[in-house]
This record gives C-alpha cells, structure tokens and sequence, in this order.
C-alpha cells in the first residue's frame, strides 16, 4: 500500500514541477496552444496540488541551482516492556550516527554523498552501524517524506529494570541480537498554503517574509519489522526474564492519520525558527511469534504516535544556513508486552543558490536597460 502512495505522490510532485516551468514560460510566451493540448484532467490535478503564494507573505526561490554542505547527528532507541509478573524494562540505543555530506541541487531534488566521520577515527571490527535513507519534497500546498532505517549490530543495553538486585547501578553492555528495519512514507497537506511555507523552513527553497502558522493534516504508512534474539542477553538478565518479553519476531504494519500545527517565526529579516508538532492516531496490523507461541499471532490495536520538527534558518534569497530537527516516536503493544522506539535527526547546514530562472534573468536585464537609458 505505501508503494503506491509513494509511486502517486512522486508523479503529482514531477507533474507540479512541469507545471511550474509551463508556468514560468508564460510570462514572456503565449501559452494559449500548450493550454489546449491540456487534457482537463491533467489541469483539475494540476490546480489541485499548485498553488500560488501570497507574495506579502512568502518570497519565492529566484534560482535553479543551488549547492548545499551538512553535518547530521543520527539517534534511535528501542525499548522493551513487559508487565506479565513484574514491571520489566530493556532500553536498545545503537552508536549515534555523525554524517557530512556534499549536495548538489536542481528546484526541489539534492543529489550528494556523505560519509560516517566516526570511521574516520575508528571502526570496530565486525561493527555495522546500519544505515538510513530520508527524502522530503514539497509544494505549497503537499509534503512528503519517504524514509528506510536498517539496524546495525552494535547495540548496547542502556536500561535494564525490574531484573531483581542483579545487575548494578549504571548496568551498560553490548548486545548484538536486534535487528531491525524501518519502512514509511508520511504525506501531508498544508491548511493555509497560501501565506504559510514549509519549505522556508526545511527546503530553503522560499523566503518566509511574515510570521504565519498553519495547520497540517496527514496520512502515513509504514512497516516495521523486528528480530529479537534475547539467548543472547547477559545470563544475569535472561534468568530473570518475564516470559512475554521473550518474543523473537514482530512485524506490523503501521497506517495512521495525523493532524498538528506548525508555526514559523520571523524575528529579523531573514531570519525564521519553526516548529511542528503532529500527533499520530495509528491502527497497526501485527505479526509476532515468541516463546510461548511459536506460531504467528495477529493483534490489530489503535496507538498515538508523535512526529515533531523544529528548525532556525538565515536565509537571503541567496545564501542559507541553519539547522533542524527531526523526532519520531512509534508505539507498539499487546497484551503484558510494548514496543517504543524513537529516531531523532539533528542537521547543520550551509549553501547558497544560483544560476537565476530564466524569468528573473530577463526581469534583472529589463532593469539593467532601464539603468543604462536614463
């Protein structure tokens, strides 16, 4: 199901972007042939995914190309709770993840390449970290994300509880018997597009000019699938062990729709923070097996789950800097046993735009001819 909504959304952002430079065309062209080669569908989709942005409150992008450098800080947890006899709790937390990278950058697309600075300074053998894809794209009016997470293998336990008196204060060890993948895809669509940018925030493809807000609703998918081999915990743990915590395999499904707010704050020229906040109202269609029943088991349950975003951006027209945070939060749970887990991604980042659109190179002529005639 989230392959399809994947596939529909990217073929409604590339139609927009088409539309776009139809758009710009028009403005020095006539366009009435090209208008009429339109089959009225194409145009109802067309004016139902374009907008156009109240330009007393959001500057456009004046450039096709820009480039980009950034630093990212990659953090996730697991947590594993089971309440069959006693309160038991396993927090998982792998090594985070420090990235820089190099982009390049044509309208909405950043192609690059980016490498972990922690192998530069040292690699454990037999150590994987994982690895994690995210892309965003966004028009006035719609945002995707797409997103795929792989565990590595160098966990460490960070939080033990209710295992008796066994384990000491500060009780931290590596473990190597989570394994787990991540797949999603959020879409979501912006109440007020019309004075409100997303993408001044987190694509620096606008200029937000006044402090605006909106509201933000929202349909995402995903699939999250978990191998657990706890024979491979510490004995002082495993001999204490609730047996619901024993499960070996947890997949699920994870469909959900969200409504939040987001507001962007301009305190100086050029200058913006933001921040959203979207609450999750999630239905999840799981598979588990464990210990006490090694066959599959199917649990259908409602959860609230949580996506927040937060960002500061300078941005001229031309050049940027700025950083951003992205946090979310899944919740899984069935009878005597739950799931948490939690990514957080903190960038630094700093670029600048250029080569103008051929719109604004020709009004930037008309304005240097009107200079040389006076």
């Amino acid at each position: 199901m989230y392959k399809t909504i994947i596939t529909l959304f990217i073929l409604i952002f590339s139609i927009s972007i088409s539309a776009q430079d139809v758009e710009n065309e028009s403005t020095v062209n006539d366009t009435t042939n090209i208008k009429k080669q339109r089959p009225n569908f194409v145009k109802s989709v067309l004016n139902f995914v374009i907008s156009d942005y109240d330009s007393r409150y959001v500057e456009p992008n004046k450039y096709d190309l820009a480039f980009m450098t950034a630093y990212y800080n990659n953090n996730e947890y697991y947590s594993i709770r089971s309440s069959e006899t006693k309160t038991q709790n396993l927090r998982f937390s792998p090594r985070p993840s420090n990235k820089i990278g190099f982009y390049f950058g044509w309208r909405f697309i950043f192609l690059g390449w980016s490498f972990d600075v922690n192998d530069l300074f040292h690699k454990s053998k037999g150590k994987n970290n994982g690895n994690s894809f995210e892309l965003s794209l966004y028009s006035p009016k719609f945002g995707l994300d797409l997103m795929y997470m792989k565990s590595g293998n160098d966990f460490k336990i960070h939080k033990a509880k209710g295992f008796d008196n066994a384990l000491p204060p500060g009780y931290s060890v590596e473990f190597n018997g989570l394994n787990i993948d991540v797949k999603g895809a959020n879409v979501y669509y912006m109440i007020n597009n019309k004075k409100f940018s997303y993408q001044s925030a987190y694509s620096q493809t606008t200029v937000q000019r006044v402090s605006c807000g909106s509201g933000i609703i929202g349909l995402s998918v995903s699939t999250h699938n978990l191998h657990f081999d706890y024979e491979k915990l510490p004995i002082e743990i495993l001999s204490n062990m609730n047996e619901d915590m024993k499960i070996k395999h947890i997949k699920y499904t994870n469909v959900s729709l969200s409504a939040g707010y987001t507001y962007s704050w301009v305190f100086a020229r050029n200058f913006l923070a933001n921040v959203s906040a979207t609450p999750i109202i999630a239905y999840k269609v799981t598979k588990s097996s464990s210990l006490n029943n090694p066959e599959s088991g199917f649990f259908k349950n409602f959860n609230i789950d949580l996506l927040l975003r937060a960002g500061v951006v300078y941005n001229n027209g031309k050049y940027f800097v700025g950083s951003s945070f992205v946090g979310r939060n899944y919740g899984y749970k069935q009878k005597g046993f739950s799931l948490n887990n939690g990514y957080g991604t903190l960038q630094v980042y700093a670029g600048f735009n250029f080569f103008l659109k051929k719109e604004y190179r020709k009004e930037k002529q008309k304005k240097q001819y009107v200079l040389m005639n006076q």
